[in-house]
């Protein structure tokens, strides 16, 4: 994305005009991937087809499990299961809280205006939407858009942890208090989890935490600490 591109993308966050440092362009003799482009892992199996139908069938298998659960009260009240959208195999996975009424209606994760900031926010560090994962904690829309129950997260957790078996990303984004909280079990509060390098599960992916677009909808002050976040977060990406 060109230094303009990027610049309109700020100027719609309504943060200060800072100037990111580019990475080092790669040495062409070495066959390094370009700034921003990722390189995928050489596959295991000998049969480079055989892995891509296996994985494919992998990710059916979970969608038609999500779309079919009844494993705790709120598939009674939902409109459909919002699974996940983006990139299978993406470096960047960003995990939500849980849906909301449009994200209910249109069966993806987040949508209407503070997807609109989000899909900015990644914009400003040279990210398209496509480019990522984004997941919720939460697969199902809780009533009157309340906070889940732990007993909710628990029933749903099994989905996330196989669907970031699947992507396998080098880092994870949480967005909101209670992705984070759920995540690493904590009930600390966002501006103090944030600026922080975490790690999730037993592969310690490294995971970053920042604010919700919807609370930057409400507290647009707060957005210069979110591309703090963002410039933090695009080093991780970028070896920076």
């Amino acid at each position: 994305m060109d230094a303009s591109r990027r610049q309109q993308y700020l100027d719609a966050m309504g943060i200060p005009r800072y100037v990111m440092r580019e990475p080092p362009a790669a040495d062409p003799s070495s066959g390094a991937a370009g700034a921003g482009e990722s390189t995928p892992a050489a596959p295991e199996s000998g049969n480079p087809g055989a892995d891509a139908t296996e994985r494919q069938s992998a990710w059916a298998a979970l969608r038609a499990e999500v779309a079919s659960c009844t494993a705790c009260e709120l598939h009674a009240s939902r409109t459909q299961t919002v699974f996940g959208v983006g990139n299978e195999s993406a470096q960047l996975m960003i995990v939500g809280e849980a849906p909301g009424a449009e994200e209910d209606r249109q069966g993806e994760p987040f949508v209407g205006r503070a997807g609109q900031l989000l899909n900015a926010m990644l914009h400003a560090i040279g990210l398209a939407r496509e480019a990522v994962y984004i997941a919720n904690i939460l697969k199902c829309r809780p009533p009157g858009n309340r906070n889940p129950t732990a007993e909710e997260v628990a029933k749903c957790q099994p989905f996330l942890v196989r669907q970031l078996s699947l992507v396998k990303p080098k880092v994870m984004l949480a967005v909101g208090g209670v992705a984070a909280h759920n995540l690493l079990h904590t009930d600390e509060a966002v501006g103090r989890l944030r600026n922080r390098i975490h790690s999730y599960g037993e592969d310690r992916i490294p995971l970053l935490v920042t604010y919700h677009p919807a609370y930057l909808l409400r507290r647009p002050e707060e957005k210069a600490k979110v591309w703090q976040d963002l410039q933090k977060l695009h080093g991780m990406l970028h070896g920076d």
